[in-house]
């Protein structure tokens, strides 16, 4: 039996499913890392600048991806044309902080590697002045 909304008895519209729902995503979304400006899946770690290991495999990384990053909004294409590897770019259209990501799977493992902005890639050194020795 299935009461309107509208009524005057006091209780109260009990959305639970949408609840249900919005609780897992902001779990998902609460835990996860962002490095210079994105965001990288639970459990990575560190193995180089700008590269992480995955934990999960190379299909679970890609459809956390597609639901962090839409294809509609951010641009994928094929990176690798080998045997055994498979890899996809992913395209920030933004371009602020970072270019994009290569998620690639070789020697069962899978790796994130963040590519940064060209301009930002390296940092420039400071040049020195030579030391004048006086008496």
């Amino acid at each position: 039996m299935t009461r309107p909304l509208d009524s005057l008895r006091p209780h109260f519209y009990k959305a639970r499913p949408l609840g249900v729902v919005l609780l897992a995503l902001w779990a998902t979304a609460s835990g996860a890392d962002v490095v210079n400006g994105a965001q990288l899946p639970d459990g990575v770690q560190k193995v180089g600048e700008n590269r992480y290991r995955a934990s999960r495999d190379y299909e679970a990384t890609l459809d956390y991806y597609k639901t962090v990053y839409p294809s509609s909004s951010y641009p994928r294409r094929s990176i690798v044309n080998q045997p055994g590897v498979k890899a996809v770019h992913i395209s920030n259209p933004s371009g602020k902080n970072f270019e994009g990501l290569n998620i690639y799977e070789a020697n069962e493992e899978v790796r994130i590697y963040i590519v940064p902005l060209q301009g930002a890639a390296k940092p420039a050194k400071k040049e020195t002045k030579p030391v004048r020795k006086t008496k």
